[in-house]
């Protein structure tokens, strides 16, 4: 295990503690043991990775301050326009297209295409990528259970494709996606296999700002379909590019966070840690 996994996984473990004793408003010395490091030790990991306290991270994870931000979102169209125009803003993703595979390239399963994957490490634990010469094609979170399950599901979607492991290749992608300064004009195709009405949603996905988060129903709204709340969910849990399209940004009208596809602690973490940057104006 790296050192960027081993500290993901130990400030996982501190937000869920953190999250589960909220009402007793654990001490830094009581998380700092419950993770096994020391006090000291943790405070300064955990202020690296997310840069605020462990104290004020949790404040971006409450029901209340995810009520406030819901009410921001009410137009995704407005509100990705205000954060294109902040010189603060890391909006990378405004910068990304969708390209769907054609209905002739999806029958033949990606024949033709060449594949690259790899397993990188991330401050959200490890990933799997798998890029093309007209972009990414996949993006999930893995552990060591699922890293085999990962490459099953590449090889039936992309079944005809040629499919080889070249972590140089990937490395590549995964540093600009996660690097701390990335270019408004660096742009990161996707490739993806869908339907009208699931790249639609993936499109309105893209919209959702960093720091931002929006409900089920305002990406009904937003292309047009209010009535399909139950079918957005499910495009949003199909989605097949983990953080670049940030179905984690999607919560229920409560201000719960709800289920994620790569687990429900990992989107706390995504969030709180898109929101600390944000809130600090910091540009990732």
């Amino acid at each position: 295990m790296d050192q960027e996994t081993y500290n993901y996984e130990k400030i996982a473990k501190a937000i869920a503690f953190i999250s589960e004793n909220a009402k007793k408003q654990p001490s830094l010395f009581e998380v700092a043991e419950e993770v096994s490091i020391s006090q000291f030790h943790f405070q300064r990991m955990f202020t690296e990775w997310a840069g605020v306290s462990p104290k004020k991270f949790l404040q971006y994870i409450t029901a209340d301050y995810l009520k406030e931000k819901i009410k921001e979102s009410t137009n995704l169209v407005e509100l990705a326009e205000a954060a294109g125009l902040s010189s603060q803003s890391r909006v990378y993703d405004l910068f990304t297209g969708i390209e769907a595979v054609t209905p002739q390239e999806y029958k033949t399963g990606g024949k033709g295409l060449q594949i690259h994957y790899g397993f990188h490490s991330t401050p959200f634990g490890e990933c799997f990528i798998a890029v093309t010469e007209r972009g990414i094609c996949a993006m999930a979170f893995v552990d060591e259970q699922t890293k085999d399950h990962q490459l099953i599901l590449l090889g039936k979607k992309w079944h005809f494709a040629s499919i080889e492991a070249n972590q140089v290749v990937t490395e590549n992608y995964v540093n600009r996606i996660f690097a701390p300064h990335l270019s408004s004009l660096d742009r990161l195709p996707l490739l993806v296999q869908g339907t009208n009405f699931q790249l639609k949603v993936w499109e309105a996905l893209l919209t959702i700002p960093q720091g931002a988060v929006t409900t089920y129903q305002q990406i009904a709204n937003s292309i047009g379909n209010p009535k399909a709340v139950r079918a957005v969910g499910t495009a949003v849990g199909d989605n097949p590019i983990a953080f670049l399209i940030p179905c984690h940004r999607v919560i229920r009208k409560e201000g719960i966070l709800g289920e994620y596809r790569w687990g429900s602690l990992r989107k706390k973490a995504l969030i709180g840690w898109e929101a600390a940057k944000s809130d600090n104006d910091l540009v990732y």
